[in-house]
């Protein structure tokens, strides 16, 4: 058995800060304000689901809240799988933002990874501090450290489509 390298001279990096600066300005910026548009969305959401959950369980005798204990991961979870791993490559918060997820070499994100995308984010804020956002300050593509680890890049869409 051999693997197949044939591709790996097709995947170079895309995009590059030096050579397409627009790709990149006010990234940052326009990500935390992404973050709270979808984490206001993710709570309304979470509402109806609640109550669905509640009513589910008066109907089981108890037993369908135990959903409860998955809900909370699972919802957020979905919701950035189904948007960000979508046709948009964006969340609803990212595209109110003017932002878009790439692959390294350029490809859109798919749901898997746009799931293991979101959990990274938060295994790495809850465990090493939200100090770990600095590193985008030090990074030329602003991005932060679960980016760096799946190779993903966000970027402005407009600069992007052009």
């Amino acid at each position: 058995m051999s693997a197949d390298f044939s591709n790996a001279d097709e995947r170079r990096d895309a995009f590059d800060p030096l050579v397409q600066p627009e790709l990149f300005e006010g990234v940052r910026t326009r990500r935390i304000f992404a973050f709270l548009i979808d984490a206001i969305a993710v709570a309304i959401l979470f509402l109806p689901a609640a109550v669905l959950v509640f009513f589910l369980g008066i109907f089981t005798l108890g037993l369908g809240w135990l959903l409860f204990a998955v809900l909370s991961p699972l919802l957020p979870i979905a919701y950035t799988a189904f948007t960000l791993g979508g046709r948009n490559a964006a969340t609803p918060g990212m595209r109110a933002m003017g932002l878009e997820m790439r692959l390294w070499y350029g490809a859109r994100p798919y749901p898997l990874l746009a799931a293991v995308h979101v959990i990274l984010f938060w295994f790495s804020i809850s465990l090493l501090t939200p100090l770990i956002l600095l590193i985008s300050l030090f990074s030329d593509r602003k991005r932060l450290l679960h980016d760096i680890v799946l190779g993903t890049l966000v970027m402005n869409s407009e600069a992007l489509r052009r």
